[in-house]
């Protein structure tokens, strides 16, 4: 009898899908340990970069089983901020981001692959000024490990580009893209 519970446990644990043990995470805004930053063409000979002071998200990550990852992030466009008052302002309005017909862009990943070497092709829908369109952003796992505070974070940093019409956006300048650099730094709940 042993055996056959023995061989039936075996056969089991064999024939069963795994289950992914991703953690979770919450990305930590505070202290610049995340940041959404912008870098747009300005009048074809240099560039403007910009950031969104505001955010939140979340992500799961288990390094045995990549493809199990997810990411979402929900983005106030109110906060956007290049440092300079009558600039933002400007982007601000009803002539490109109309934040106050759009006051929150998101982004929900619906596939990440992993590339080998700690990079990794993150794939899902951006929803800005009203528009869901998938894109693809270049990322790269960073490192992960115990804090100074008691907790256990793991961080990444991304790339991507954007074309501005896509999502309704008139263009600025001369400028028809916008390129994003992430960088997520998140806490295991």
């Amino acid at each position: 009898m042993k055996k056959q519970l023995l061989a039936l446990g075996l056969f089991t644990a064999m024939t069963m899908p795994s289950i992914a043990s991703a953690a979770d995470y919450v990305i930590d805004t505070q202290g610049a340990h995340a940041s959404i930053n912008i870098k747009i063409k300005h009048l074809g000979y240099s560039y403007i970069k910009g950031r969104f002071n505001t955010f939140d998200g979340t992500f799961s990550y288990d390094p045995k089983d990549i493809a199990a990852s997810k990411v979402s992030v929900n983005v106030d466009t109110t906060s956007f901020d290049t440092n300079h008052a009558e600039r933002d302002k400007h982007v601000r309005s009803g002539d490109f981001l109309d934040v106050k017909k759009y006051a929150t862009a998101s982004f929900a990943s619906t596939k990440v692959t992993d590339k080998g070497n700690g990079e990794l092709v993150i794939t899902g829908d951006l929803t800005l000024h009203g528009e869901t369109k998938p894109i693809t952003i270049d990322a790269q796992f960073i490192g992960e490990g115990e804090d100074p505070w008691g907790g256990y974070r793991a961080g990444f940093a991304g790339t991507t580009r954007i074309e501005l019409e896509d999502f309704g956006v008139p263009i600025m300048g001369e400028s028809s893209y916008a390129d994003l650099e992430l960088h997520v730094e998140g806490v295991r709940q």
